[in-house]
Order: C-alpha cells, then sequence, then structure tokens
C-alpha cells in the first residue's frame, strides 16, 4: 500500500515540478516534497490500522468428519468416490450384513419363544392356583377326620390304626400345600418381574433384539451432510473396525467458518456487524462482503495445562499471540464455493473516520485484482 501511495505521489511531483514547471524545483521545494510523504504516510498508516486493520492472514476453516463405523466387518461396496460431491444420507459404503442379520432372525425367534412363555405363565399360574385351592379343601377334610378319630379314640369307639393313618395323611398334604403354594408364588414372581409394563425375560431379548437391529442398520455408513470424501483410500473387501484412532475415511463438510488474524491491540474499535471485505486468490479480482460475526477472545497462550507443577515459560518470553475474528459473508456471496484451507487478505471497517477508509477500499481491490498475476518462472 505504502509503495503504491508513494507511486501516485511521484507521479503528480513529477507533472507539478517538472512536467509543467508550475513550481521551481529548489531547495525549499525539495525539502517539502520529502516531509509531506513521511508525514502524510505515517498518520494515514497508524489511522488505517486503527479505524480499518487489515489481516493478510484471512483463512477459510471447514469442519472436517472421522467417519469411523460402529460395528466391525468387511467391506463389500464403496459408493463414495474421493473428491467427488456429495449429499446429505447418500451411501459412503456397505459393510458385510450377513452375521448381523444372522443374530436378528436368531433374537427374533427367542422373542417369540419368550412371548409365548410369558403367555403359557398365565396357564400354569391357573392350574397352581388349582392345585393349591385342591390340596387345601383336602388338608381341610382331612384335619376334620383327625378330630373326629381323636374323639372316637377318647371314647375307646375307634380305631387307633385309623386316627394315626389320618394324621399321616395331614403331614402328607401339608406337605403338598406347602409346595403348592411355593409353585404359585414363583409363577406370581416370574410375572410379577416387569420391564416398561412387559414381562422381565421378554424385555431382555426385545432389548437385545433391538441391539442386534441396530448394529444391522450401522454396516451402511452415510454421508453427515453435504460435502466431500477426500482422498478415499477405502476399497471392497477392505476390514474396518469401529476404532476412533482407525477412521475408515475423511468427510469434509460444505459449512465453512471464515477467520481473520489481527494482533490485539487491532481490535479495540471492531464490534460485530461491523462490514468487512476480504480478496482470496481462488477468485481474482473479485471482493467479497462480509461482516464481523464475534471476536473469539482466547487463544492457547491463555491456557495452562493441568499440572502439580509450577508453569515453565522458557527461557525467553513467548511472542504475543492473535487473536481470531469470525467473519459472515452477505447473502449474495454466501453461496459461493470456497477450498478448505484457502487464504487471502482483508480488512474490517469500523464505525470511525469513515473518509479515510476509502484508501483501504482502493488498496484491497488493487491486491485483488494483483492476485490474477501468477509469478513464477516455470
Amino acid at each position: 500500500m505504502e509503495a503504491l501511495l508513494i507511486g501516485i505521489y511521484s507521479f503528480f511531483v513529477w507533472l507539478i515540478f517538472f512536467k509543467f514547471k508550475w513550481l521551481p524545483w529548489n531547495t525549499i521545494s525539495k525539502a517539502i516534497v520529502v516531509t509531506i510523504p513521511i508525514v502524510a504516510l505515517t498518520w494515514l498508516v497508524l489511522t488505517l490500522n486503527v479505524v480499518a486493520p487489515s489481516s493478510a492472514d484471512i483463512r477459510v476453516i471447514k469442519y472436517t468428519v472421522q467417519v469411523v463405523p460402529q460395528v466391525r466387518g468387511r467391506v463389500i461396496a464403496v459408493p463414495a468416490e474421493g473428491n467427488v460431491h456429495m449429499k446429505k444420507g447418500d451411501v459412503l459404503f456397505k459393510l458385510d450384513p450377513t452375521p448381523y442379520e444372522q443374530t436378528v432372525r436368531s433374537l427374533e425367534s427367542q422373542l417369540a419363544s419368550a412371548i409365548a412363555s410369558a403367555k403359557n405363565l398365565n396357564e400354569q399360574l391357573k392350574a397352581a392356583t388349582s392345585k393349591t385351592e385342591g390340596v387345601k379343601a383336602q388338608l381341610d377334610l382331612a384335619n376334620k377326620r383327625v378330630a373326629e378319630f381323636s374323639e372316637l379314640a377318647k371314647t375307646e369307639a375307634g380305631n387307633k390304626f385309623d386316627l394315626e393313618q389320618a394324621q399321616a395323611n395331614v403331614k402328607q398334604l401339608q406337605a403338598e400345600f406347602a409346595a403348592a403354594q411355593a409353585s404359585e408364588r414363583q409363577i406370581k414372581e416370574q410375572m410379577g418381574a416387569q420391564v416398561n409394563g412387559e414381562q422381565a425375560q421378554v424385555a431382555a431379548v426385545r432389548a437385545q433384539l433391538d441391539n442386534a437391529k441396530w448394529e444391522l442398520s450401522q454396516t451402511t455408513m452415510y454421508a453427515p451432510a453435504d460435502g466431500t470424501v477426500i482422498n478415499n483410500q477405502l476399497r471392497v473387501g477392505s476390514w474396518v473396525v469401529p476404532m476412533p484412532l482407525q477412521p475408515a475415511m475423511t468427510f469434509v463438510e460444505d459449512e465453512y467458518q471464515i477467520l481473520a488474524l489481527y494482533q490485539q491491540n487491532e481490535l479495540y474499535n471492531v464490534e460485530p456487524g461491523n462490514e468487512a471485505e476480504l480478496a482470496l486468490p481462488t477468485y481474482p479480482g473479485e471482493v467479497l462482503k462480509a461482516r464481523v460475526q464475534s471476536i473469539v477472545w482466547a487463544q492457547g497462550q491463555g491456557q495452562l495445562p493441568m499440572s502439580g507443577q509450577i508453569p515453565q515459560t522458557g527461557p525467553a518470553p513467548l511472542p504475543p499471540g492473535r487473536f481470531a475474528v469470525k467473519l459472515e459473508l452477505e447473502d449474495r456471496h454466501r453461496d459461493m464455493f470456497l477450498a478448505a484451507g484457502a487464504v487471502g487478505h482483508g480488512a474490517i471497517y469500523t464505525e470511525h473516520i469513515k473518509p479515510v477508509q476509502l484508501v483501504r477500499r482502493v488498496v484491497l481491490r488493487i491486491g485483488s485484482i494483483m492476485n490474477y498475476l501468477v509469478l513464477k518462472l516455470h
């Protein structure tokens, strides 16, 4: 920017003093010609850095998703192609579903059997209740006979053997009655053990079946958003496992963030909502309009690791870090394709001394046009 302004200033000096010779070229004019650009440029640059701070480090950052399957298996299809745009829900790859389908069928059979067993418990409870009542009736009758034989034995009108036989029958029926009650209680306990209104055994098998169906659904992986699979190396026949440190592929979403990095003292006039402009080499000659969404008032130097030791600051102090400003493109530019990792330069226009900001706008547009130049010798 400074070189451009000096060039323009030199052109006017040449016109005034040499081309048209409107003023004499003497010692006084030479001193004035040299002093004016020094003072003016110093004031202009310092003012612009405050009211319209620029950044030569503007970055486009996109979200990346490490695609890790939830189940293991052998790959049988890979519809996703590297560097080809995909829509949310498109199939990325498929695993062999055979073992998971077999597990689902097996659990479906077990569930049907458990439901049948649960229904059979009602019949078993009815039978156990009837048996308990029958044994109870027999036991009551046997107790009456013991009482009758006891009265006859007292008057010596009855047979002692009959009394002993009746007492033995009572003991036998008491044992049968206790066993019938225990069986009835066991069936009631099985029926009373419920989860969400369902018999416990049925609920357990159903939960296993639901998990098996979920695992089966995970044999097909889908695109989590609109985006692109980058450098796809997955092939049919590969074996993938659910390990976070070993993703099957990397998916780059279309959604992006634009960050402009500034020194600390450049931002004290910047506020959310301020107008911003940026120029990217991927779109030479074009200036993208944006707004300041927020200032990220945090960076790595503001964090110390959790430790029982005193933090090490190093033999020399760390250089001051920069803070990121999040920019949001205006609606007319929001649907433009921006490559992940694209960099450029830009400026933020505050609400102070707006006429001076015109210089920054001109310089930014000249820089955008300069992006057309590919400065290399091969």
